[in-house]
């Protein structure tokens, strides 16, 4: 029997090398607990709207965890799936105008799932994902996932209409799909949604927007940035939401046309082979977006 190559290698010893060259380069993080009740002015929070303490949402998901448990119990497709889901998606899709509406464990794992679901289903016609230089780190890897033979991804300049559309039409790809942030999480920006949707469509693309950073903060009662744009009901657009930020709870979840939904639930890994979103944090949702409406 052949002998290791590499006897002596100390996997540990060179993760310890890797963090001191973390060190040295200023790399390193740091996790600071927060201390229940702190008296501190929080200039850091994605709780946009402050409802992260409101009694109605703590009230909403003491009752959801009382009804159905502090965990969904399984995947969405087996046991994960309760009542309270199914209401909250309704209203999300209700209010914001989309057809449908599917709730995932994150806003993370949602654009993981769209993105990799989408261009699977389409891959036998070849896909060209054309995604903005600046996008989050859950489209970037989405984007990274995605790629297999028959797809691929063109990084565009920040906010690049002309680029995107060009991409496009130059394209040797039957499929497309444009991905970018509704608003920019980094600089803050916003990105052109109605001119991407215009181009999308004259080209036959998807457009997929993660609204994380604008729903609840943009358009008419908090509706997003495509609601505000008048492309809500559009049944080429695709958006990704988070319950973590102005609903201050924990969630994701997609706004699309019932095709996209169902293609999700029948092919998207991050969906199929996830545990559901715990009752708790759905019912806190639900109820942070009926303050929202109200």
């Amino acid at each position: 029997m052949q002998g290791s190559a590499h006897p002596t290698f100390d996997p540990l010893a060179g993760l310890r090398t890797a963090a001191a060259a973390r060190e040295a380069a200023g790399l390193r993080r740091y996790l600071v607990p927060r201390a229940a009740g702190e008296a501190t002015l929080d200039l850091a929070s994605n709780d946009y709207l402050g409802l992260s303490g409101d009694a109605r949402l703590a009230g909403a998901a003491a009752e959801a965890a009382r009804v159905w448990g502090t965990g969904a119990t399984g995947s969405r497709l087996v046991t994960g799936t309760t009542a309270l889901h199914a209401e909250l998606e309704a209203e999300l899709a209700e209010f914001t105008g989309a057809a449908a509406a599917l709730v995932f464990s994150s806003g993370y794992l949602a654009n993981l799932a769209v993105v990799t679901a989408l261009t699977g289903a389409l891959s036998g016609d070849g896909v060209l994902i054309v995604s903005d230089e600046r996008n989050h780190a859950s489209l970037v890897d989405a984007c990274r996932l995605a790629r297999r033979p028959g797809v691929r991804v063109l990084v565009t300049s920040h906010g690049d209409v002309a680029a995107v559309a060009a991409a496009l039409a130059a394209r040797e790809e039957r499929a497309a799909i444009v991905v970018t942030d509704a608003v920019f999480s980094a600089s803050g920006d916003l990105a052109p949604v109605a001119a991407l949707h215009t181009a999308a469509r004259r080209h036959g693309a998807l457009l997929v927007v993660d609204e994380a950073h604008s729903f609840g903060v943009l358009g008419e009662g908090g509706r997003g940035a495509c609601h505000d744009a008048g492309i809500a009901a559009a049944p080429d657009l695709v958006r990704t939401v988070t319950l973590s930020k102005s609903l201050a709870g924990q969630g994701g979840a997609v706004l699309a046309a019932a095709d996209v939904t169902q293609t999700l639930v029948d092919t998207g890994r991050g969906f199929i082979f996830d545990t559901g979103l715990a009752p708790p944090s759905a019912g806190a949702a639900l109820a942070a977006l009926r303050v929202l409406r109200a």
